[in-house]
């Protein structure tokens, strides 16, 4: 099988992590030619552990054999480095988000467009195990037709650490532009919710960024005491309409403490979805049942805890709409890529290049989520409803498996 060459523009936190130990070891159609990053040591830890060329960003560009460049630097970069590959004829894999702003991403996709390469964007958890699974139950119908959808994610971000953003190993790019919690986190929920449910259609919020002026925290830090300015939004409370008719609510916030809640309910039960920042989750349903009548239960008598119009037969038997609860069972995965998979959005990228078909991490998902963030800071300021102006293909399903770690690529060669 032929390999598709890529080039690493980027080698922090996030490629010195998973995606690096993936490109060489678990995705076998992914070729790493050359790494480069601004900071000379990171890039030499590359070489060191890895055995891949230390190349200048322009030698990437310049490399005829080099099909993919592979964007893994700090959000503010992002625009700078996917377009001028783009502009190169190079296809392009690029971290969440494709860029800060709604303006620079269309951009982004336009120069895709014209120069006639692909363009991939992460999140790629939405190719997971539990994202896929959920993807496939929802579609067979495991709780009907689907009504509403409630994602909900909250955290603590603060400059805590001692360097926070004074030493390249500490910058702490959430709280930077582009690079907000809503960007950070709320891309995977809404990527998993465009991956379930299709394009969003109109959205309305409130928030933003409620605490812009902060001081740093930590005694040992050199700026003790002072002032910083926080650029991003932190807090949003939105309420979303989708194409297919579904309304759901997403609130995302670093301003507070974690929480975490993502669920849709339908006409048949709910669904209780896992973290889509995680490739491996607990899915489960509820619903009228799901599993087996508890013990004394006659046959086709109604359970005690039912939902339902109280029926007054005028007995003290128990009647057939006296309330029942649903019943609550865990789901099985039926999908692979279910360890850390950091990078299965580019792998799914290369094999549309061997194959001739549309990429699933295609760029306009990641355009009609960062419109969506754009959409709900318009309405924070406007107090109107923002209409959304992109649509995104739903991507295509992964078919289901029972192949081993190392094997689950070949569900993508299709």
């Amino acid at each position: 099988m032929r390999k598709i060459k890529v080039g690493v523009v980027g080698c922090g936190g996030i490629c010195r992590g998973t995606y690096m130990d993936n490109m060489m070891y678990r995705f076998h159609v992914i070729e790493v030619v050359g790494v480069c990053d601004l900071i000379d040591s990171r890039a030499q830890y590359m070489v060191d552990k890895y055995g891949v060329k230390k190349m200048s960003f322009e030698e990437m560009l310049a490399d005829s054999e080099i099909e993919v460049i592979v964007n893994l630097t700090y959000p503010e970069s992002h625009f700078e480095i996917s377009s001028r590959a783009l502009k190169a004829g190079k296809h392009v894999y690029c971290e969440k988000m494709m860029a800060p702003t709604f303006e620079e991403a269309s951009e982004l996709a336009r120069l895709a467009e014209e120069n006639g390469v692909l363009f991939t964007t992460a999140p790629d958890t939405f190719l997971g195990a539990w994202e896929q699974s959920a993807r496939k139950y929802l579609d067979d119908g495991v709780i009907g037709k689907p009504v509403t959808i409630h994602a909900q994610c909250t955290s603590h971000y603060e400059p805590e650490t001692p360097f926070f953003d004074l030493a390249p190993k500490y910058f702490f790019f959430p709280l930077h532009y582009g690079g907000g919690f809503p960007f950070d986190l709320g891309g995977y929920y809404i990527h998993q919710m465009i991956n379930l449910l299709g394009s969003i259609k109109r959205v309305t919020g409130f928030g933003g960024n409620m605490n812009p002026v902060r001081k740093y925290t930590n005694p040992k830090h050199p700026k003790y005491g002072e002032d910083f300015e926080v650029n991003t939004p932190t807090t949003l409370m939105a309420a979303l309409e989708f194409e297919c008719g579904v309304v759901g609510t997403f609130h995302i916030s670093s301003d507070s403490q974690g929480t975490h809640s993502f669920q849709i309910t339908g006409t048949d039960g709910v669904f209780n979805l896992g973290d889509p920042n995680s490739f491996r989750d607990t899915i489960s349903v509820e619903r009228r049942g799901a599993a087996p009548a508890g013990e004394g239960m006659v046959a086709g008598q109604m359970p005690k805890s039912e939902i339902g119009a109280v029926v007054d037969d005028g007995n003290d038997d128990q009647t057939l709409g006296e309330p029942v609860s649903s019943q609550k069972v865990n789901l099985p995965l039926l999908h692979g890529f279910y360890s850390s998979s950091r990078g299965v959005g580019l792998a799914d990228m290369c094999y549309a290049i061997l194959n001739g078909r549309r990429p699933r991490c295609h760029y306009d998902i990641g355009l009609h989520a960062i419109e969506v963030i754009h959409g709900i800071q318009e309405s924070c300021k406007t107090g109107k409803i923002y209409e959304m102006t992109t649509k995104c293909e739903r991507p295509a399903p992964i078919r289901t498996s029972a192949l081993s770690d190392t094997a689950q690529e070949a569900t993508l060669d299709d």
